[in-house]
């Protein structure tokens, strides 16, 4: 008996440390965004540089954006309704797509930053632990208020 206490005793006195290490919050990185994910979002917009007070117009996007795991992004598809001007049209462009770049910070939060014309940024938030959905907010161009979530789709 004494010696199969002596065996196990270490291991009981590690298991607070076991739990201990198992409360603490995973950290996040480029890492936690690779694969394919479904962009879905809502929102409102105005015409580029407009007075205070110019009506808003509703917009939606679909967008299939490629994280690659190392802080590069491409978006091979792409549907915009209602693009600036309120025209009631949808834009899809070809295949192929814009190119970006991302940062997750530590804590899950981060930014996605679009190469297009309109520099088109967005401040993130990745679900723990796996980052199997992103949600994000537009902050440039200054002329949106837009939200959605991304969701891994592979």
């Amino acid at each position: 008996m004494k010696k199969a206490l002596g065996a196990f005793l270490p291991l009981i006195l590690c298991l607070p440390g076991f739990a201990a290490a198992a409360d603490q919050p995973k950290k996040c990185s480029n890492e936690n965004l690779k694969g394919q994910y479904v962009f879905v979002a809502t929102g409102f917009q105005r015409a580029p540089n407009s007075p205070p007070g110019t009506p808003w117009y509703p917009k939606a996007i679909l967008e299939v954006i490629q994280f690659n795991g190392d802080g590069t992004l491409t978006t091979p598809q792409l549907a915009i309704a209602n693009p600036p001007g309120d025209s009631g049209l949808i834009f899809a462009p070809p295949a192929g797509g814009a190119h970006g770049e991302y940062f997750v910070n530590d804590d899950c939060s981060g930014t996605v930053h679009f190469f297009d014309a309109g520099n088109v940024t967005f401040r993130i938030f990745v679900d723990r632990p796996l980052g199997g959905s992103v949600r994000m907010i537009q902050t440039n161009p200054n002329n949106n208020a837009f939200q959605g979530t991304a969701t891994r789709v592979d």
